[in-house]
């Protein structure tokens, strides 16, 4: 176990610092000529380079660099507690010559200070870490502009890891799926879809044969209707084509939708919860029109699950024979995973369905280790370990990390290990908690990121999370113990 101290420096530093600059004011000091090209005036400006950098295929690292320097110097600038934490470890735009070393804020910090360069009457949305109503959140302020840039840092790192390949390869019907047959081939169905009702470990009766007498789940209602043969068809629905150009870079008018099955409430359930914005954004862009979110709020503002909206789209994914999107936290997994253990129910998803689990449980279901859990979706939704993904995010981050792409299924086997990846424009050191150095290969320390999507917050952010370097990714432990700080003990050095 990692034990993490906070101690203050502060009282080493004057305690009156220089107040916030307007936006297009020139930053304070010179500047040395190697960083003098990275001086960006205005955040829009900053938006563009950013912009430019995530469409591109030519990303090297001198212009991550580049952008990191010129992000750093906007918001040292104009995040007045971001600026005390670098003059008390006298990082400043005209000394820090590197992205390694722009000082990170503690994740801590996003609950004692609004670490945020927006005035308040920009500010639409604010995102909140999870966790029980008695505990102070993180928030991560959002404008209308710095929205956009979280989505577009979003969207294509999500598409490369969740979705098929937007062009179709030799053999595909007119960009439908590669692994869905043509309709026009037999598909060999039993007399009604799916779900099937397991028995033991010896397989499955056929739906339809005496169904009430193995539905125990008092939550299930109406999910359940008299099941009748169906015709499959491959053919998207009026509307079900994503438009064309509808995401820059990303999709194509050739690509079928899938229905997405989002296990959380949605935003207007959960109006602070980033992951919701975030599965509402990737449905919007890619979901089909039937898609929805399954999850509901109780009365304390926690997250429960739908059953019988969650079972009626599965239903309706395995009738369609279209596959599926199956998206939630691991403790929402949990939840419909027992809930169909206690019916003896498994559904068997179409061949491409994928699954993106996420998060930890936070005492809201039983807790299971990653491989079990991941082995029994496949047993209970029919989805492979290799169509399995995972994502690690945080509400004060813009970027996600993602540990597998669902369609290497044809390369081999993934690693257990699970090793995550930030999109080109984030980058994660894993740092020992006790020098804050970056540690070597294969050692394990705390996760730090830079984000330059982080535009109106802040870029560099410490979390609480332990990782083992491999490489530029890492291998995700779980939660340090750390002694939380509070006020000027943030600003340690």
């Amino acid at each position: 176990m990692v034990v993490v101290f906070f101690h203050s420096t502060l009282d080493a530093w004057p305690s009156t610092f220089p107040s916030a600059v307007a936006e297009n004011q020139p930053l304070r000091g010179e500047r040395t000529e190697q960083n003098r090209m990275t001086i960006t005036r205005s955040f829009g400006e900053y938006n563009s380079r950013l912009r430019e950098f995530i469409n591109t295929s030519n990303r090297g690292e001198a212009g991550f660099n580049e952008l990191a320097l010129a992000l750093f110097a906007l918001q040292f600038a104009h995040v007045e507690p971001y600026r005390r934490l670098c003059l008390s470890r006298q990082a400043t735009p005209d000394k820090v010559n590197c992205w390694t070393e722009i000082p990170p804020m503690p994740t801590a910090a996003f609950k004692e200070f609004e670490l945020t360069s927006l005035p308040a009457e920009e500010r639409v949305m604010v995102f909140h870490s999870s966790g029980t109503t008695r505990q102070r959140p993180s928030r991560h302020y959002h404008s209308v502009e710095s929205l956009a840039i979280y989505e577009a840092s979003l969207l294509p790192w999500f598409q490369a890891h969740l979705l098929p390949n937007p062009a179709p390869r030799r053999g595909d019907q007119g960009g439908q799926p590669s692994t869905c047959p043509p309709a026009t081939l037999p598909m060999n169905l039993p007399p009604h879809p799916f779900p099937l009702p397991l028995r033991g470990g010896e397989g499955a009766r056929r739906a339809g044969e005496g169904a009430g007498s193995w539905l125990r789940c008092a939550i299930l209602k109406s999910w359940w209707l008299p099941l009748k043969p169906i015709t499959p068809s491959l053919s998207p629905s009026e509307g079900e084509r994503v438009p064309e150009g509808r995401v820059r870079g990303v999709v194509r008018g050739s690509d079928v939708r899938s229905a997405f099955i989002i296990l959380t409430p949605s935003p207007a359930l959960a109006p602070h919860s980033s992951l919701a914005h975030m599965f509402e954004t990737a449905r919007r862009s890619f979901g089909s029109q039937d898609s929805l979110f399954a999850g509901r709020t109780d009365a304390d503002r926690g997250w429960t699950l739908d059953y019988d909206a969650a079972f009626g789209a599965l239903r309706k994914a395995t009738e369609t024979r279209r596959p599926a999107v199956v998206l939630g936290t691991a403790f929402s997994f949990v939840q419909l995973l027992d809930c169909l253990a206690q019916n003896n129910l498994a559904f068997h998803l179409p061949a491409g369905s994928r699954v993106m689990e996420t998060g930890g449980y936070k005492g809201r279901s039983r807790s299971l280790p990653r491989a079990e859990l991941h082995a029994l979706i496949t047993r209970r939704l029919g989805i492979p370990s290799s169509r399995i993904v995972c994502e690690y995010g945080m509400s004060e981050l813009s970027s996600q990390a993602y540990d597998w792409k669902a369609r290497n299924e044809d390369r081999g086997t993934r690693n257990a290990a699970r090793i995550f990846r930030f999109p080109p424009w984030a980058r994660a050191r894993i740092v020992s908690p006790e020098t804050g150095g970056e540690v070597a290969e294969g050692e394990t320390g705390l996760i730090r990121v830079y984000d330059l999507a982080n535009v109106r917050s802040l870029m560099a952010v410490q979390t609480e999370d332990l990782g083992v370097r491999r490489g530029s990714a890492f291998e995700l432990i779980g939660r340090a113990a750390l002694e939380e700080p509070r006020g000027c003990s943030l600003m340690a050095g």
